[in-house]
């Protein structure tokens, strides 16, 4: 029977990662059809039988067929049903050598390394409602009739790639707009714009630091940034976070960094914002060691109490900071689109190296942006999505309220879309992540982000992709779990 196949698959999956329920079951559906157990043509039970077979909620079956669909394994036939896509291919059948088989034999050391550490599906912050992903604040209409106004009017240069940094009126505006709300002093030719802060890592790590140059980097670490570094070959070192943000020490400094990553105005993950003091610890250190400061300002957009926060490169005299964001938290992931500010006399280069490495393009999704900006459309978008997050926190924050007490506490709820439930040292916030997802609340242990440090644990909770209804559902039932994890731990 389909449905006990998929929670036998489903179980081993759980045991082995640490992975939401939707995606054990998209998981578990494709190994099924790889494997042949589902064959090509096949139709598969509706959305509400398989919600009803595997006791799961339907937004979880939902969120997994639709995944398998947008990338082929399944085939939609109005009226008929959804069906094995005759196309999925098969994995090839090993012969009995009495051995087992040798996991990641084709790879390298680093790809194994890459394939293996941080991964994405398991510390990726998302609500912590699975399956769900709200962008109704997001104006689709009118993005779709900018888009295909730019199409309609591209000329044979916006198809080609881009040499010149990414499309000017796009790089004036991320230059105006960064001038006045974040403080950043720059020129327009100072702006290249990327596909997302990933890829304005990977560029600096490529320019600026040789193979196993020291990169520092916080403790707990972005995932992100660290699959950048280590896929550029650099030597991590980790520099312990604490409630004022990165703190280097006298040890720190006994291996001196080439680059140092930091997220200052909201530490990823704890929440933690960086103190003018550490600020301006971290350009003298960079001074000192003749290093350069990768800033990484993520969700600067969204601050909900506080005063406004001074941005790294908005303090630096040195010219010794690169400053990187994206427009994806205001507008949408899929977007891809990023900027990136280096100091001036890297611009030539850096252009130079992004155009042969990336062979960067999207000219005419990049002149829609650009259009967006100008238009005051993006300025409306941010201040809709920061009302409707702001309230998601809101409900969030109360939800949690009832937990709080000498065993759990909130940090990093001033800023951004996620933030941070920190637990007693004593306990071990993996197991509670894990019941907490069998219970379908997708939450993230705090320790898995550690790179060396054994003393931080907390579950770490994203609230902007969850519609508000789901938060006001979901946040009670989440607080009445983790008041019983916490009641049963050792005091």
């Amino acid at each position: 029977m389909l449905s006990e196949l998929l929670l036998t698959e489903m179980a081993r999956l759980s045991q082995q990662d640490n992975m939401p329920l939707h995606r054990q079951l998209y998981e578990a559906m494709r190994r099924a059809m790889l494997d042949g157990k589902l064959a090509a043509g096949d139709r598969l039970p509706s959305s509400r039988e398989l919600t009803h077979d595997l006791g799961l909620s339907r937004n979880t079956v939902v969120a997994a067929l639709n995944q398998l669909g947008v990338e082929g394994y399944l085939i939609s036939r109005v009226g008929s049903g959804t069906f094995v896509n005759n196309n999925v291919p098969r994995a090839p059948q090993r012969k009995n050598t009495g051995q087992a088989p040798r996991h990641h034999a084709d790879l390298s050391k680093r790809g194994v390394a890459l394939s293996t550490t941080f991964c994405a599906t398991q510390l990726e912050i998302q609500p912590f409602t699975p399956g769900i992903a709200d962008f109704s604040a997001f104006p689709v209409t009118l993005w779709q009739r900018l888009q295909n106004k730019h199409w309609r009017m591209t000329y044979p240069e916006m198809l080609d790639y881009s040499y010149s940094g990414g499309h000017s009126p796009l790089r004036r505006a991320v230059a105006d707009y960064l001038r006045v709300f974040r403080s950043v002093p720059l020129e327009v030719d100072q702006v290249i714009i990327t596909s997302g802060t990933q890829q304005s890592l990977e560029l600096c790590a490529q320019l600026l630091a040789d193979h196993s140059d020291t990169v520092w980097l916080e403790d707990p670490a972005y995932w992100g940034a660290v699959k950048a570094f280590m896929a550029t070959g650099l030597r991590l070192h980790a520099v312990k976070v604490d409630q004022h943000g990165m703190g280097p020490s006298a040890s720190d400094e006994l291996s001196p960094p080439r680059l140092i990553y930091t997220t200052p105005s909201h530490q990823y993950p704890t929440g933690a914002v960086m103190s003018l003091a550490r600020r301006q610890q971290i350009l003298s250190i960079a001074r000192t060691h003749n290093a350069w400061v990768l800033e990484d300002d993520y969700d600067s957009e969204f601050r909900f109490s506080g005063p406004p926060l001074s941005s790294l490169a908005g303090l630096d005299q040195d010219e010794r900071v690169l400053y990187m964001g994206s427009f994806s938290k205001v507008l949408y992931p899929g977007l891809k689109l990023g900027y990136l500010v280096v100091p001036k006399r890297l611009v030539s280069a850096f252009k130079q190296a992004h155009y042969d490495l990336n062979r960067p393009g999207q000219m005419p999704l990049q002149a829609a942006l650009a259009e967006f900006i100008e238009l005051g459309h993006f300025a409306s978008a941010l201040r809709r999505a920061r009302h409707s997050y702001a309230q998601r926190r809101q409900c969030l924050l109360e939800a949690l309220a009832p937990c709080l007490g000498k065993n759990a506490q909130i940090s990093g709820a001033e800023q951004g879309l996620h933030l941070c439930v920190r637990l007693a040292d004593i306990l071990d916030d993996k197991a509670i992540s894990q019941r907490l997802t069998n219970l379908g609340l997708t939450v993230r242990p705090l320790s898995a982000y550690c790179l060396e440090r054994q003393d931080a644990k907390g579950l770490v909770i994203g609230y902007g992709y969850a519609p508000m209804t789901e938060i006001e559902r979901w946040g009670p039932v989440l607080a009445r779990a983790l008041v019983a994890e916490l009641t049963r731990a050792p005091q």
